[in-house]
């Protein structure tokens, strides 16, 4: 099993990562036609939540206790795959 730092800096990097592409996305949305640019706009909008909302949990991981980490664990992965879902979908 992967040490708790380890981990959470798998997890911060992987997050700014998504930043990037999030900014990315952003910049081609205001390239595009006015139809597309409102569907990339709304797609944008949830995975702007959902990148918040993992960065508010991994903040939290990253502030417990080691006795509530492994709980807490799953929550954030739970919203990684969130956010990971979202990326893929807005690809397509």
């Amino acid at each position: 099993m992967e040490n708790r730092k380890a981990h959470e800096g798998k997890m911060e990097n992987q997050l700014k990562q998504w930043g990037i592409k999030l900014d990315e996305l952003v910049a081609k949305a205001d390239e595009a036609g006015a139809e597309t640019k409102i569907e990339y706009r709304n797609g944008i909008d949830d995975l702007k939540a959902k990148h918040w909302e993992a960065q508010v949990k991994l903040d939290a991981l990253k502030a417990t206790g080691s006795e509530k980490w492994e709980t807490l664990r799953t929550g954030v992965e739970s919203a990684w795959n969130e956010l990971d879902v979202a990326f893929k979908k807005m690809k397509n």
